[in-house]
């Protein structure tokens, strides 16, 4: 079967804005799910990607991995979809699975290093992958996710990537009854963990740089909203919290964040700041302290974050733009101009 081509939206260059182009999506094999996309979130990491802020990219590219449609084909040996189905493609789509961390539900860790949506080498075709920006996806069914009838099917898209960035640390950390938990940062990512932690039961405090943001978590389910530049209100949490979810993605004080912890307490970081940050020894010696991280989350436990979301009516606050409007998308981005997805109608793209 030969491979289709299909309408999309990249770049060439760093250069260049966003346009429409047509890439080549690869034959369905006999494990394969072909999905129309229907709906796209944009996430900062795709903006770091076209950007070339890490180094690697590959050009031509097409951003997006919040990707959600509805199943259009599949191979022979396909059993969990049909066409017709909801389905949905996060961050992985392929990995080695038979590795430690492949059998262990976290292929995001592979050994022999994970297949990513977008900008990733593709070892099916050969090329590298394209992302959600398009008309079409093909995806081995082991990295696709049944995606539930949310009633608002586009707010739900970003759960693909920011929702499984915050639930995977939320849960791991043990988000409750009984357990204080910090969320450092409102954003793309803050307050969709909001949502989560509140929903698992715990009592979440929010800290922000923004004074207007300050009444925003609260109308998202924050029980407290802290200025973190009012040395008065940060005095208050001093040893208050079991751990912090820190979403920041630029240079900041950690240190400040892990003297709120109780004893064993953990900031933990799934933000990406570009520069290294500084840790006192003090800070993670006195009470036990830890400074930790988290990387998305495995396929089982995205989907696992999907169906949680679901039952709870969790989606994220999003802008619906048409695909025409991307270029504009991402400088707003940049800005931090947006409360607190953007999300493409991919029928905007046109057939």
């Amino acid at each position: 079967m030969q491979s289709k081509p299909a309408k999309a939206y990249g770049i060439t260059s760093v250069e260049q804005p966003l346009k429409e182009m047509t890439i080549n999506r690869r034959a369905i094999g006999a494990h394969d799910v072909e999905l129309e996309i229907l709906f796209c979130g944009i996430c900062h990491s795709d903006l770091h990607q076209i950007k070339n802020d890490f180094g690697g990219t590959m050009f031509p590219i097409v951003p997006g991995h919040e990707i959600v449609g509805r199943v259009t084909a599949v191979g022979d040996h396909v059993k969990a979809f049909k066409p017709g189905d909801l389905a949905a493609v996060g961050c992985i789509v392929d990995s080695c699975g038979h590795c430690e961390y492949c059998n262990d539900g976290i292929e995001q860790f592979c050994d022999e290093g994970v297949t990513f949506s977008f900008n990733s080498p593709d070892k099916v075709s050969g090329g590298h992958t394209f992302g959600g920006f398009s008309k079409t996806y093909v995806c081995n069914e082991k990295y696709v996710l049944h995606m539930p009838e949310f009633k608002d099917l586009a707010a739900a898209a970003p759960l693909l990537c920011a929702g499984i960035t915050v639930y995977s640390p939320l849960k791991h950390w043990g988000a409750g009854p009984g357990k204080k938990v910090g969320i450092l940062g409102i954003g793309g990512l803050g307050h969709v963990a909001i949502k989560i932690a509140k929903a698992m039961g715990a009592h979440v405090t929010v800290f922000t740089t923004s004074p207007s943001k300050v009444e925003d978590a609260k109308r998202l389910g924050a029980d407290e909203a802290v200025l973190s530049s009012d040395a008065d209100q940060m005095a208050q949490y001093s040893r208050k919290l079991h751990f912090i979810i820190d979403t920041v993605s630029a240079k900041h004080d950690v240190n400040t964040y892990l003297n709120l912890l109780r004893h064993d307490g953990a900031v933990v970081l799934v933000g990406l700041p570009p520069e290294p940050l500084e840790i006192s020894a003090f800070g993670v010696i006195v009470g036990n302290r830890s400074f930790a991280g988290s990387n998305i989350g495995g396929i089982a436990e995205t989907q696992e974050m999907l169906d949680f979301c679901f039952r709870h009516n969790i989606t994220a606050q999003s802008e619906i733009i048409d695909i025409q409007y991307v270029n504009e998308a991402f400088k707003r981005l940049e800005k931090g101009d947006v409360k607190y997805r953007f999300v493409i109608d991919m029928a905007s793209l046109g057939n």
